[in-house]
């Protein structure tokens, strides 16, 4: 850790404490803005500013405000490095992100390096709490935890039929299929088909004729809602009846609106919905009332930040190394629930289950 840095971010909030009620804090969201997966970007976004609109409302944190700082990455691990820079040049104390695993691993480095507090609320690649320093967190789980459920789920419900297992070759796609095929293998069962696509483009229809071909039954597909919209309603424009599962990469509505009725009956995992907590209700009607659905990771993101600033107000200080310790040492009330984080910087929140979209949106299974 920075321990100069930590001194100075220490140092300077002292003083701006002392001589200033009104300072501010700047505090950052950073994700895929822009892009194909620019969904994801502003669940993020809206999240963040709603948090920091409630916690500046209830009076801040350390009796300042906070600032809110936008990056877009467009889940490009050298765009994400670049925006990491910016946020240290801005002085940031803290960010929430990144969404895309290989944004949020090269991205951690920066922050490492410098001192700053990071807790994605998104990104499931075992490797960034893992391989990342003391001051890596996240609010969403992992990806050997999410394959470990989809790996049973197939070997129980589907272990007798033809199963394909795809990766878009990115760390969060291609983790996530080898977590899940590690499992499905553990379990006595092969698939009959591993395959890797390339993201971005939009005719799959070749893939989907090789599927058909080889007689698959249930496609598993770790990669995100874009490509894997496109995989179904081809599927289903060649009356291919192949069943799609996936991960959480799939809880967002633009998905359904790539697939249209093809997908109905898709399952994929994603973490227990905090929108059916009953203490994030305030916070999921305030959203609603500005004729927003606070889906997917709006409120993992709302969640992070306020475990950062409910750690923060536990040490009485924003300097860095104190903040760590807070967070390891303590449980948070958020819209999450009551978390904590291990000593990798994992959640202490319950694990991965299954949903299914049906009717344009999504629900358990």
């Amino acid at each position: 850790m920075n321990k100069f840095k930590s001194t100075l971010i220490a140092a300077a909030a002292t003083t701006l404490i002392a001589g200033a009620a009104n300072a501010e804090i700047t505090i950052a969201v950073a994700g895929p803005m822009t892009g194909q997966y620019a969904s994801f970007g502003e669940q993020m976004q809206r999240g963040a500013e709603m948090a920091v609109a409630d916690i500046n409302a209830a009076g801040g944190v350390l009796g300042q405000k906070l600032k809110l700082a936008i990056g877009d990455d467009a889940c490009d691990p050298k765009q994400a490095v670049a925006v990491a820079n910016k946020f240290v040049s801005d002085n940031v104390a803290f960010v929430a992100g990144h969404f895309c695993s290989g944004s949020s691993i090269p991205a951690s480095k920066v922050y490492e390096e410098e001192g700053i507090v990071q807790i994605s609320p998104a990104s499931t690649n075992p490797k960034l709490t893992e391989e990342g320093g003391d001051n890596v967190f996240r609010t969403c789980g992992r990806d050997d935890q999410q394959g470990l459920v989809a790996g049973n789920f197939l070997a129980d419900k589907h272990g007798k039929q033809r199963i394909a297992i795809l990766h878009d070759k990115t760390a969060y796609g291609k983790g996530l299929a080898d977590e899940t095929k590690k499992q499905l293998n553990k379990r006595g069962i092969n698939e009959v088909m591993y395959e890797a696509y390339t993201a971005g483009e939009k005719d799959y229809s070749a893939l989907v004729s090789k599927l058909k071909g080889a007689k698959v039954d249930v496609m598993y597909v770790g990669g995100y809602h874009t490509e894997a919209g496109l995989m179904i309603r081809q599927a289903r424009e060649q009356s291919y009846d192949v069943l799609l599962i996936s991960g959480d990469a799939l809880v967002t509505d633009e998905y359904w609106k790539i697939t249209g009725p093809a997908g109905e009956g898709t399952l994929m995992t994603f973490s227990p919905d905090p929108r059916k907590n009953p203490v994030a209700a305030p916070v999921v009607a305030k959203f609603k009332a500005q004729n927003y659905e606070p889906e997917g990771y709006t409120l993992y993101t709302y969640g992070a930040i306020q475990a950062w600033v409910l750690a923060v107000a536990k040490a009485g200080s924003t300097d860095t190394d104190a903040v760590i310790k807070s967070l390891r040492g303590n449980k948070f009330e958020t819209v999450l629930g009551n978390i904590g984080f291990d000593g990798k910087g994992d959640v202490t929140a319950p694990g991965y289950v299954f949903y299914k979209w049906a009717n344009g949106t999504y629900d358990y299974l």
